[in-house]
């Protein structure tokens, strides 16, 4: 009798505990690298094809693409609102200060979306082609590989002030760049770590101006910069002017994915404010910055770790939000 009791208790807890996962399945869902094993299963190759093509054609693209996603996750979460145009009252990111000129790579990610449309219609969405992208992206340079944690679905919405205010921007002091990353759950390992992202890709001479000319607001240049670099920045970056004129953010391996960076910063060739305060302003972060510096594979492993974690960023799952079915507006 004790037995039959006991096994009428666990049957009502299996029951009571499988229906609150179907619960939680149907109204919230979750990320996994397998979602679209059934419904999409040549998702990863198509987006590796196009990726690929793209990044051969213009090496400089695998960055472009990467940034996406950091400029994605961190309005509103990784929900492809950064994508959106602007139109039916929709006022697009794209136009925002962090973008406006510099966001770049928004027509490789129609082609896969389009590739992806005629394979598997309406099923792969918007903010899971940009993780994807980001991921091969990074590989094709020769950086870190790993499981791309899918399922989100797509806003209907943009935020322009969003993409004004929540992006680290190259000239905000380290606790203002701290601050930007812990609102959105990630922590000063994944602040060090993920900066690395800057060893591929450009910056414009109006992101790092200030630091050769003007640092302190007193008309004096910016001398923690090493003088040989800082003029050979100087000789394509003038006082006024060429604002869009790109520079490598690494001169010693710009295309390749590598922890070069951190050894930049150690050498007092930081091109950016937000990549030199890593080393000058916190003995935590100069500790990490070190530690990658020494190591590849320690970087490696953990921009690994910190990247799924940003791409976990309040994501829309289960019958929040829809899949577009074009990433430049909202379905009809």
């Amino acid at each position: 009798m004790a037995s039959k009791s006991i096994n009428l208790i666990i049957s009502i807890v299996v029951l009571a505990f499988a229906t609150l996962c179907f619960s939680q399945s149907s109204n919230g869902g979750s990320l996994s690298p397998q979602f679209y094993a059934r419904s999409c299963p040549q998702a990863h190759k198509i987006v590796h094809s196009v990726v690929s093509g793209a990044v051969a054609r213009e090496p400089r693209m695998a960055a472009s693409l990467l940034r996406l996603h950091f400029h994605d996750c961190f309005v509103q979460g990784c929900d492809a609102s950064l994508l959106l145009d602007s139109g039916n009252g929709i006022v697009s990111e794209k136009g925002a200060v962090p973008n406006n000129n510099s966001a770049r790579g928004f027509d490789v990610l129609d082609q896969v979306k389009s590739a992806l449309e005629k394979a598997c219609p309406q099923t792969v969405s918007c903010a899971d082609i940009i993780a994807l992208a980001a991921r091969e992206s990074t590989v094709l340079a020769g950086g870190p590989s790993w499981d791309v944690q899918l399922g989100r679905r797509d806003s209907r919405s943009a935020s322009f002030s969003g993409a004004n205010n929540n992006i680290p921007a190259p000239n905000n002091t380290f606790q203002t760049i701290l601050s930007t990353y812990t609102r959105v759950g990630l922590d000063i390992v994944d602040l060090v770590a993920l900066s690395g992202s800057h060893t591929i890709g450009n910056s414009r001479c109006t992101s790092f101006r200030q630091r050769l000319y003007n640092q302190a607001g007193n008309g004096q240049p910016n001398f923690t910069m090493d003088q040989n670099y800082a003029a050979r920045l100087r000789t394509g970056c003038p006082r006024s002017g060429g604002d869009q004129n790109l520079f490598v953010m690494d001169f010693i391996t710009p295309a390749k994915f590598d922890n070069n960076y951190f050894k930049n910063i150690l050498s007092s060739e930081a091109m950016l404010n937000s990549d030199e305060v890593l080393a000058t302003r916190n003995k935590m972060s100069l500790g990490l910055v070190r530690k990658f510096a020494a190591s590849n594979e320690a970087f490696f492993q953990q921009y690994a770790k910190s990247i799924v974690k940003m791409g976990s960023i309040s994501p829309l799952t289960g019958s929040r939000g829809e899949i577009r079915r074009n990433c430049r507006a909202v379905n009809t």
